[in-house]
């Protein structure tokens, strides 16, 4: 990849809006605006997207940062993120359900942690249309993000990456370099065409 034209991106992350997680807007638009080199994040929290909206609100006066619309989808089958979507599902859904309202809104689909026994969708990957599989994941197990790896290579879809941080250590903790200019619809167009590259972060 060539240097300017590449952003790295956090594609998996969780703000106290998830309910289970303890980071604040505040602290993710500060980190990320004094990251050396990540500059970019998705807020993907549960079921809602009222963390995204105070996040991209924070960080509009830094025009380094590009906030990713997102939100992780919990259905009885197992759990989706729909990236590029302003609007929040009802719930729940079905895994159908989300796959419909994800083309009715253009939304970007990555099969998060497939193989988590909590919120893994492995057995449906064929079903979920996904356009990318979270390989590496630093809350699954090496074999879990293994067994991902493997999957997106059987289905021939781009292996991404995000820390699914809940907590402010875990932030940054792995990204994705993303093959594109520094705009939300050049990150997701650079996903659905696979020029990614899952990374896990050294911490800083």
């Amino acid at each position: 990849m060539r240097e300017q034209e590449m952003i790295r991106v956090d594609l998996h992350l969780h703000t106290k809006f998830s309910g289970d997680a303890q980071i604040s807007p505040k602290q993710i638009v500060n980190e990320l605006h004094a990251h050396p080199f990540i500059k970019g994040v998705a807020i993907t929290d549960h079921n809602t997207l009222q963390g995204y909206f105070q996040v991209r609100k924070l960080a509009e006066p830094l025009e380094d940062l590009v906030i990713i619309p997102g939100i992780e989808v919990a259905t009885p089958d197992g759990e989706l993120i729909l990236l590029g979507v302003e609007e929040t599902p009802r719930h729940p859904l079905t895994v159908q359900e989300v796959i419909a309202f994800a083309h009715e809104n253009a939304a970007v689909i990555v099969l998060p942690h497939p193989y988590r026994e909590k919120g893994g969708l492995c057995n449906l990957a064929e079903k979920t249309q996904a356009h990318a599989i979270e390989v590496f994941n630093p809350s699954s197990t090496p074999e879990e993000n293994r067994m991902a790896e493997e999957l997106a290579k059987a289905r021939n879809l781009p292996g991404v990456a995000g820390s699914d941080a809940h907590e402010p250590s875990q932030l940054w903790a792995a990204y994705t370099e993303v093959e594109a200019e520094s705009s939300v619809d050049r990150i997701l167009e650079a996903i659905r065409r696979g020029h990614v590259k899952p990374v896990a972060s050294t911490k800083i």
